[in-house]
């Protein structure tokens, strides 16, 4: 055990944060997200919520501050849904909580999918709600 660190990051997901460096993204996705096909590394925290999991790894992780959006949500495919899922109000309130003002981007389904395939590593959760994935592009500190 660690003191000042969340449980919820595994032995693995803490050695991926300290590795990764300046513009590496790392994708956070819902139980419903290929996260496994879609990069080389994968890690599994799938009795963890996405909320929780992003408010952890903030905790820790600074956000690229050179770049218009460093967290980037998959849009919601039309048809689908009216108006935003309501998991992004709880994401929005964590980034804000770690690094204020902050922007929250947005990119179609596909083109997220292309970004999760370069990205360093992909988290896999538990999360349920719709819409739960969410990338982000790490910072210097």
């Amino acid at each position: 055990m660690l003191k000042g660190i969340s449980p919820l990051l595994s032995p693995e997901l803490l050695k991926v944060l300290a590795e990764m460096g300046h513009g590496d993204e790392l994708v956070i996705g819902d139980a419903n997200f290929p996260a496994q096909s879609m990069g080389q590394r994968c890690i599994r925290e799938d009795g963890h919520g996405g909320v929780a999991l992003l408010d952890a790894i903030l905790a820790l992780f600074p956000l690229d501050t050179f770049v218009e959006a460093p967290v980037t949500l998959m849009q919601v495919v039309p048809g689908t849904m009216s108006g935003d899922p309501p998991i992004w109000k709880e994401f929005a309130a964590v980034v804000e909580k770690h690094q204020p003002g902050t922007a929250l981007g947005q990119v179609e389904r596909f083109a997220f999918y292309d970004r999760a395939r370069k990205a360093y590593a992909c988290v896999a959760t538990g999360e349920r709600s719709l819409y739960a994935c969410i990338i982000l592009k790490k910072g210097v500190l």
